[in-house]
């Protein structure tokens, strides 16, 4: 017997390695449901759903452009701080000063414009191949909840650099707000801290931008990954069963 099985089958070794070996499809199952992580995902899968010709990866696109917003902004963090005297200075010595610092801004920059060109693709080729209908509703509602956190990412973003460009964009923006029919004006006035753009929708919309607004995505996205597996694994026993019939 070899030593890495009699580690397995030893007493310690067992409490550990909980899963069968995977030889057949049953214990690649039980692995699976075994697994801590693995065990919320559905064991198959249409393979067709993996494929470019099904969903041209934007979903994949837009995950992986997150992931390089999250790693490009904590990077920003270190160097930037919200305050109206300190932030537009702060920008300057981030793409002057600081190695590298040029090339991570604009990947964030850029990363944050492709995300949202993304994640609305992404949508629209749902809503044209229909595949918002039955059994992907919910997941359908969470994905346009990814559209809407993704906005309010990128319009919280725009203020930070505090140039003449954000604060009068903020300030058209916030303006719009308030047109919406008995919560405008309760929502402008939330966003901006007070009557016009100044230090306290600085700090809001950092706040809004660098801990809300991504750890609501983060948790939306794990949700709608989860669903979309699980929706994938209905529409394969539904086939089953029609084949069975």
């Amino acid at each position: 017997m070899k030593t890495s099985e009699k580690v397995r089958k030893s007493t310690i070794g067992s409490s550990f390695f909980r899963s069968p070996d995977r030889v057949t499809e049953r214990d690649r199952a039980a692995g699976h449901w075994s697994n801590f992580l693995l065990h919320l995902y559905p064991v198959k899968i249409r393979r067709v759903e993996l494929t470019f010709k099904y969903t041209a990866f934007l979903g994949i696109a837009s995950l992986a452009l997150f992931l390089a917003l999250l790693a490009s902004g904590v990077f920003l963090m270190f160097y930037y701080v919200p305050s109206p005297a300190t932030a537009y200075e702060n920008v300057i010595a981030i793409q002057n000063d600081v190695a590298f610092g040029q090339f991570l801004r604009n990947l964030h920059r850029w990363s944050a414009h492709l995300m949202v060109i993304a994640v609305a693709a992404h949508m629209a080729r749902v809503f044209y191949r229909g595949a918002y209908k039955s059994p992907r509703e919910f997941n359908w509602v969470i994905g346009v909840v990814l559209l809407v956190l993704t906005l309010l990412l990128s319009f919280t973003g725009y203020l930070l650099p505090w140039d003449q460009l954000a604060f009068w964009a903020i300030t058209v923006g916030t303006s719009m707000a308030a047109y919406v029919p008995i919560i405008g004006d309760t929502v402008k006035e939330i966003l901006l801290g007070g009557p016009s753009v100044g230090s306290a929708t600085l700090v809001r919309f950092y706040v809004l931008h660098v801990a809300v607004l991504p750890v609501s995505l983060i948790a939306v996205v794990t949700v709608h990954i989860w669903r979309w597996r699980k929706d994938a694994m209905l529409t394969v026993d539904s086939e089953a069963g029609g084949r069975d019939g």
